[in-house]
């Protein structure tokens, strides 16, 4: 299992991101480029130290991204807001990598168009969004517990 982010805006969720994603074990590509520089002083305060522990993964653009994964194994699921399938009811892989948008602007079409799949978080009333580093922690934890890939005695 992987997490991706598309071309970060937030330092501060990216970093949250990363945290998450090395206390999870569970790998990070970064998809630049990003709305601020990957060293930052509000994204390492946000990881902490946790961001040395991060496996990670930097690609210079979409394409580079897409040609690093010719040869991979896994499904790229995007989290959106877009989406019609709620993520509950989505089986995931262990060799999925799950894909969240900028802050500001999610991802563009032609990357919609390139995914697997697309899951959300279904929401109370007219709510429009989580925050991205709340909803990728949900839906990696709901994707580790279905595939069992929690590190440690998760």
């Amino acid at each position: 299992m992987r997490l991706a982010l598309y071309q970060p805006d937030i330092p501060q969720n990216a970093g949250a991101m990363m945290r998450t994603a090395a206390c999870l074990g569970v790998a990070v590509d970064v998809i630049e480029p990003c709305g601020f520089v990957l060293g930052d002083r509000a994204l390492r305060r946000a990881a902490m130290d946790y961001l040395d522990g991060v496996d990670l993964s930097r690609h210079s653009s979409w394409q580079a991204f897409v040609e690093a994964r010719a040869s991979a194994a896994g499904r790229l699921v995007l989290l959106s807001t877009r989406a019609e399938l709620p993520y509950a009811a989505f089986a995931f892989r262990a060799d999925d990598v799950l894909l969240v948008g900028r802050e500001s602007a999610g991802v563009p079409d032609a990357v919609h168009g390139a995914v697997d799949a697309r899951v959300r978080v279904p929401m109370a009333g007219e709510m429009r969004s989580l925050n991205v580093a709340a909803a990728a922690a949900m839906i990696l934890g709901e994707a580790l517990r279905q595939t069992g890939g929690f590190a440690g005695n998760g």
